[in-house]
């Protein structure tokens, strides 16, 4: 047994960081004859092409705008944009990244019983722009009771289930391929979020159920995918509205597991996933821990350290988000960057797009988005290249509007290390670190919390992907990263846990 009286959640993480002295020996040569397919096929069941209500023309029709919304919806959130061809198995590039073009995700919907959709079970085919209907029956009251009886489920006929094949990343990455797997996650959140407000739903963000409950609802192998999360689809087409407030929070804690054997490499993500579940369908029995009110104040603000607002205009979409839309279908990580200097306007745009969603109402989008606790997430900013601001790490303080800098340096060769050597760390003009309290968070939702973390940084980084490519800049996430030294070098405090990076730059364009 372990002989501390560490979390599960702390126990992972610090297992899967990448050492310096040990990194040589995760890059083992992969079999590539043995990658798992990115794309789930169901035998039977009813399909439904969605890829002819992408057409203009079906605007007039009542029912066919409807399908229009879902296809859209659909495609925003997780279609297929591109086939990259390579010497075995092709590419298929999507709206959402992901970790090596892996694709962990499945997105499947249930359906109430509505005039598109009978009641029953659907499974999203990306490489067909499709709709499966696998299962013909009502579960949306096994839905419910999965869910805690969630209020907002009683008012909507539509809800989506995000699930994570774990070996498709696991086969290369490992054990921690489980970060990469929420991270990935997360950014298709962004996604349902985005492409809700584009057509005209609103996504309402659950992460408190009973796990094998829904993994039985939807007839899930538990040893190769398991459910992440749940989104419940209200329709605020022609005006509707919620009637009710729904409840402030969504998610529970699990267990916080101090008592584990020791686990075998390769074993550990399955483990600790299984740690992270909620067995006890008795929601009573969980209680969230408040949090300290000056906890909710910004970090890091020194009497003296230069301080330089973000405050400025939220972006123009143009009518109908059409600008947000075409952003998202032609969203595409960036692979190598100049070394030249964003602005300073620039990079002020991207912090309110992916923070200050109170301004979104200006631009018809939701201005309370739904993340999972974005008080227990903390940004950082290593800036090496921006017009009118001085070079170091800076802390990003979103409530009061500004960038606090607690460390004076050029990073780019060392952010050239910490990222593995990769040259976007290095000629990016500025590297935005997500992080976290880890022992706080799992103090208040156990080891759950990590999900919680992971899904929320991938949010907020899918953000920052899409603002990047709509100013014409270049992005990439790295999730790959020696952890200890991100904190060392840049002065961040030990007890945050490096959780996501996202590169920002000049793109090197190809002739």
């Amino acid at each position: 047994m372990s002989d501390q009286l560490t979390s599960i959640a702390t126990h992972y993480h610090e297992r899967t960081k990448y050492h310096p002295e040990t990194i040589a020996t995760k890059n083992k040569g992969l079999d590539w004859s043995k990658q798992p397919s990115v794309f789930k096929q169901y035998k039977v069941g009813h399909s439904y092409d969605l890829t002819t209500y992408l057409s203009e023309k079906y605007s007039q029709d009542e029912l066919a705008q409807q399908w229009r919304r879902l296809s859209r919806l659909l495609i925003c959130s997780y279609g297929l944009t591109a086939k990259v061809s390579t010497m075995g198995t092709p590419l298929y590039l999507r709206t959402a990244p992901s970790a090596g073009g892996l694709y962990p995700a499945e997105v499947y919907m249930i359906s109430r019983g509505t005039s598109l959709l009978p009641s029953g079970l659907y499974n999203y085919q990306s490489n067909t722009h499709s709709l499966i209907h696998f299962w013909e029956s009502d579960v949306w009251s096994d839905l419910q009771e999965a869910c805690f009886k969630n209020l907002i489920l009683e008012d909507t006929q539509l809800a989506i289930i995000t699930t994570a094949v774990f070996e498709r990343s696991a086969w290369r990455y490992e054990d921690r391929a489980y970060r990469r797997i929420m991270l990935d996650t997360g950014h298709l959140l962004g996604n349902i979020e985005l492409g809700c407000a584009i057509n005209q739903y609103r996504p309402h963000l659950i992460g408190g159920f009973v796990d094998q409950m829904i993994s039985r609802i939807l007839y899930l192998d538990p040893n190769q995918e398991a459910a992440i999360t749940v989104i419940s689809l209200q329709d605020v087409s022609n005006g509707n509205q919620i009637s009710f407030n729904p409840p402030k929070t969504t998610i529970f804690p699990s267990e916080i597991h101090t008592d584990y054997p020791p686990i075998d490499d390769g074993e550990l993500l399955s483990y600790f996933h299984q740690a992270t579940e909620i067995r006890d369908p008795e929601p009573s029995l969980f209680s969230i821990s408040t949090s300290d009110p000056s906890s909710l104040e910004d970090k890091y603000n020194f009497p003296f350290c230069l301080k330089v607002s973000t405050e400025t205009s939220p972006l123009d979409w143009n009518n109908d988000l059409i600008d947000l839309e075409n952003t998202i279908l032609k969203r595409r990580s960036t692979r190598a960057y100049t070394g030249e200097n964003l602005t300073l306007d620039e990079l002020k745009s991207l912090l309110n797009f992916t923070y200050q969603s109170q301004d979104y109402e200006k631009t018809d989008l939701d201005p309370n988005p739904d993340y999972f606790d974005l008080e227990l997430i903390e940004t950082f900013i290593a800036v090496s290249g921006v017009t009118s601001l001085e070079e170091g790490c800076y802390y990003y303080a979103p409530k009061a509007q500004e960038l606090r800098q607690i460390r004076f340096k050029n990073f780019r060769q060392e952010l050239h290390y910490l990222c593995l050597g990769q040259n976007l760390g290095r000629d990016a003009g500025a590297l935005v670190f997500h992080t976290a309290d880890l022992q706080k968070a799992v103090a208040k939702y156990g080891d759950r919390a990590y999900r919680y973390l992971h899904l929320d940084a991938g949010h907020l980084g899918q953000k920052l992907n899409l603002a990047a490519i709509y100013l014409d800049l270049g992005v990439s996430g790295i999730g790959g990263f020696f952890d200890d030294q991100v904190n060392e070098v840049l002065g961040i405090p030990p007890e945050e846990a490096v959780l996501y990076i996202t590169t920002l730059g000049r793109p090197q364009r190809r002739n």
